[in-house]
């Protein structure tokens, strides 16, 4: 009975612990991420490249003091600086964005499947919230929501649908830091009404409680993908 309860304890200790997990801490200095399959070992999904050709340009990343491009339909353009724009960010777990507003300008409902994230505002006032997961029989998703002005600061946190919306005349800006080096992002319109092969008519009618042709409409526009992607 005893060697089973250490086993089961061991059992829990491996599973709580791959559950906290996010991604993998470094067992050296660093990992700089090469596309070359030849070239290494992978971590992660990326390629570690020969410590020896390192540089400091695999660590930088410029022009982040520029402003994104908002004029789409949401008005807003966010600036991802991840693994994909700063190699030497692979293994770290943790990411960068700017996030520009025009007046008005939205960043939709999304969710980041691999981190969570914290906002501050540098300009402008921005309308910002997320939902909670799916409660118990009969209660209501809860939306936590604040309105931010300049320096002020709130967190996202993992998995969960948020949003930022500027309420202001004026444009606004802010930055995120993100838990992991490739949060991913997944924009909820875009990927529900947008996906192809499309989700079926049947599906959305019955999941939204609407009319088939008004899946059909939604499914007919083009959903704008606001992430710059240097």
């Amino acid at each position: 009975m005893a060697f089973r309860f250490h086993i089961a304890a061991a059992i829990l200790a491996l599973v709580f612990t791959i559950v906290h997990a996010s991604d993998p801490s470094p067992l050296q200095d660093f990992c700089v991420a090469v596309p070359d399959a030849n070239a290494g070992v992978f971590v992660n999904g990326k390629i570690c490249k020969d410590p020896k050709l390192v540089e400091a340009e695999d660590f930088f990343f410029p022009g982040l003091n520029e402003p994104g491009s908002t004029s789409n339909p949401l008005g807003s353009n966010v600036t991802t600086v991840n693994v994909n724009q700063i190699p030497g960010l692979n293994t770290l777990g943790v990411s960068l964005a700017r996030i520009d507003f025009a007046p008005y300008g939205l960043n939709p409902p999304h969710t980041h499947p691999r981190a969570t994230e914290i906002l501050v505002v540098l300009e402008g006032t921005l309308l910002v919230g997320f939902v909670t997961s799916n409660p118990g029989m009969n209660m209501k998703n809860k939306l936590f929501t604040k309105v931010l002005n300049p320096g002020d600061v709130f967190v996202f946190p993992e998995g969960l649908i948020h949003f930022q919306f500027n309420k202001g005349h004026s444009n606004a800006v802010a930055f995120a830091g993100l838990s992991s080096q490739n949060p991913g992002v997944i924009t909820i319109a875009n990927a529900v009404f947008g996906s192809k092969p499309p989700i079926s008519r049947d599906v959305l009618t019955k999941a939204f409680q609407v009319d088939k042709n008004v899946v059909k409409y939604l499914q007919s526009q083009f959903w704008w993908d606001n992430h710059y992607y240097p």
